[in-house]
């Protein structure tokens, strides 16, 4: 059960990561989110500057927008992974949390990458901490915070596993945090005995700026992404020099969002627009026998200047009616 645990935290970071998906996704997983401010969630306290992807979601309003309303009717059946977290620690991220912030940074001493997902909400410590053990896990000191450890297998499963150190840790009162661990104790660190944050680094800050007020938002180096996603290599060779990306969206009726990448240069912008254009040619053309796809490839509307390149786009209700079939065909 344990190990379902860290397919949690994986799962958690990949989704926060492509952003606008985490909404969608975190109806099916059950979690609700609360509202940042101009400056970014408080969490962010405990995030390394030299954070490569920073990724946040409020699915509070999710919960209660029509898209979700609509999705429950047509796909009422979820998976068990939000009960199975549940059984490993007593969390029900449905009424339990609040707001989830997840990062993903490079270290200099353990792996190559390394993350951490901080939900914010109402824990019972003392369940957590007894379930957790019952499954394995052991407890640690650390600089007056005990940290719930597990030792759980990652990669492919040879005859002797890998395995990796999994941490589950309060922060503070009502702030849970879940990741490897010794990027746990770097967190409490950064909020003991100061240091920078990642409200330090100022061209990802102003880029989260941005995106205040969105339900759903992703930054990051799209180096970074290229390494950490592990891209084909003929892809990632196709890709253009663009130093970051962002992606943003507010989900109600469909989801309204907006992707934008800074590239190194105007050229380079130039360049991604035709690619763009090409790419919206293309659905364009593509989208003619699909009713449902139209009023989408329609919205689509590049812009930017300089350096940056944008574009936006609409997802009306109907498009995923074309989800939610294909899943009634399972």
């Amino acid at each position: 059960m344990i190990a379902r645990t860290r397919y949690f935290v994986i799962a958690s970071l990949l989704v926060l990561t492509v952003g606008v998906g985490t909404g969608l996704v975190a109806y099916y997983v059950g979690f609700p989110l609360a509202a940042t401010n101009q400056a970014g969630p408080e969490e962010l306290q405990y995030v390394p500057r030299n954070a490569t992807i920073l990724a946040y979601a409020n699915v509070q309003d999710v919960m209660v927008s029509q898209l979700r309303q609509r999705l429950r009717q047509a796909i009422p059946q979820r998976g068990n992974g939000q009960q199975e977290l549940q059984d490993a620690t007593g969390i029900d991220i449905e009424h339990d949390i609040d707001r989830v912030v997840a990062f993903a940074a490079a270290e200099s001493d353990g792996p190559p990458v390394s993350g951490m997902v901080l939900a914010r909400g109402r824990f019972d410590a003392v369940k957590i901490e007894a379930l957790m053990r019952e499954h394995g896990a052991h407890v640690e000191e650390y600089k007056g915070r005990r940290l719930i450890v597990a030792d759980v297998p990652v990669g492919p499963a040879p005859a002797v596993p890998e395995r990796a150190s999994l941490s589950l840790t309060f922060l503070e009162p009502g702030l849970v945090a879940l990741g490897g661990t010794p990027i746990m104790r770097r967190a409490v660190d950064l909020k003991d005995a100061g240091g920078e944050n990642v409200t330090s680094n100022d061209e990802l800050m102003n880029l989260v700026r941005s995106l205040s007020g969105d339900t759903a938002w992703a930054v990051g180096r799209l180096d970074a992404l290229r390494s950490q996603a592990q891209l084909p290599a003929g892809l990632s060779s196709q890709l253009p020099p663009i130093n970051w990306f962002s992606v943003s969206g507010h989900i109600n009726g469909g989801i309204q969002g907006l992707l934008r990448a800074e590239t190194r240069d105007d050229e380079s912008a130039t360049n991604l627009r035709e690619v763009v254009r090409g790419f919206m040619a293309l659905a364009k053309m593509q989208s003619s026998s699909r009713p449902q796809l139209q009023a989408l490839v329609q919205s689509l509307e590049l812009g930017g200047a300089g350096k940056t390149v944008s574009l936006s786009f609409m997802v009306p209700a109907e498009v995923f009616d074309l989800v939610s079939g294909a899943g009634a065909l399972k």
